[in-house]
């Protein structure tokens, strides 16, 4: 694997940009689920690794031998720690299954009684 540069991870986030740019061209909902899918995935989505990049983040300038000892460092790196229990306590994989089956339920859109439509 190729090291990490301030620019191959501006590329994923450019990645991200144009993903949101086509989502708003209202592209058909199979297609944007798919697109979504990988990103929300409850156990490698965006919301579990960012989570991890941010826990990373914390330890390795905590860890630092470098890094200055100060109640204000010890509050940022904590503030870092609790965005990331944040993010990765967001249920967004359950969101996308069950919008998928709302919405393959609307396209099926014969099925069941009057009632139940």
């Amino acid at each position: 694997m190729p090291p990490l540069t301030p620019d191959t991870v501006r590329t994923a986030t450019e990645t991200l940009s144009r993903l949101t740019d086509y989502l708003r061209e209202n592209p058909d909902p199979e297609e944007a689920f798919a697109l979504a899918e990988p990103l929300l995935d409850e156990y490698t989505g965006l919301p579990v690794q960012f989570a991890d990049t941010l826990r990373a983040l914390a330890r390795a300038l905590q860890n630092h031998p470098d890094a200055p000892r100060t109640l204000a460092g010890d509050l940022l790196i904590n503030e870092l720690r609790t965005a990331a229990w944040e993010q990765a306590d967001q249920p967004l994989h359950g969101v996308l299954d069950g919008l998928r089956e709302l919405y393959g339920s609307a396209a099926e859109g014969g099925q069941g009684c009057g009632r139940c439509r």
